[in-house]
């Protein structure tokens, strides 16, 4: 199992989706949220992606499609 720290970046009119929960559902994914801060015009989530490394390739391509900023942690 490959693990992946990344962050993830979005804009309010996605904050309502459920797109970590998502992730984890469509690509087979552990998920492990380590800080997290939202405001009224942006949020970020730092998170953990266990799984095959093919599934957080696409969970991670996914969510870039979804609008979503990710950037790799460490």
């Amino acid at each position: 199992m490959a693990k992946r720290w990344v962050m993830l970046t979005y804009a309010p009119e996605i904050s309502s989706e459920p797109i970590i929960y998502n992730i984890g559902q469509q690509f087979n994914l552990a998920t492990n949220i380590h800080r997290a801060d939202a405001t009224e015009d942006r949020g970020w989530i730092e998170l953990e992606f266990e799984g095959a490394e093919k599934d957080i390739e696409a969970g991670i391509a996914w969510a870039i499609s979804k609008g979503v900023r990710v950037d790799p942690v460490g």
